[in-house]
């Protein structure tokens, strides 16, 4: 997944970019690299790029989706996405899967699930994931929405739901 554009770590690679440049076209490379500061910032964003592409904002979901995808306490037909949507409509699947998440906590608030605190961490991530980041209404267009997909039992939501993350972090 591509970062959004006014992400804190998009905004400190293109920062360490124009650092690098900056050095290399007044010619001080050497001259700052005998310094520790310059040291320092060098290695910094020599490293930042990996550590930044590395990461999938998905990694804790897939945690808590890991935790209670075994659950015996949670019985609920939920709309569930197909794993194999266009691309294009990659984002407003995993938006129904994390919709269809609140009919799950509100399920697991009733019956007292032992698993409420995972369900919970789920949609708390998801929405921190989602934060700033508005749907291109065009794409939202082409693409189903969630009503129109199958109803599955947990089991089959889950799998589904694992399947397009994990999609999203390859």
């Amino acid at each position: 997944a591509e970062p959004t554009p006014h992400t804190g770590k998009t905004h400190l690679k293109n920062l360490c970019l124009q650092y690098q440049l900056y050095l290399l076209l007044n010619s001080h490379l050497l001259g700052l690299l005998k310094n520790e500061t310059g040291l320092t910032i060098f290695f910094l964003c020599a490293y930042l790029p990996k550590t930044a592409a590395g990461h999938c904002k998905w990694t804790e979901v897939l945690k808590d989706l890991e935790q209670i995808k075994t659950s015996e306490d949670i019985d609920v037909s939920l709309y569930t996405a197909n794993t194999d949507e266009d691309k294009e409509c990659q984002e407003p699947v995993i938006r129904c899967f994390f919709l269809e998440m609140k009919v799950i906590l509100h399920e697991c608030y009733i019956k007292n699930c032992s698993k409420t605190q995972d369900v919970f961490n789920i949609l708390k991530n998801g929405n921190a994931s989602f934060e700033n980041n508005q749907m291109n209404s065009t794409t939202s267009k082409k693409c189903k929405e969630c009503e129109e997909y199958e109803e599955k039992n947990f089991t089959e939501f889950i799998q589904n739901f694992v399947k397009v993350i994990q999609r999203e972090c390859k």
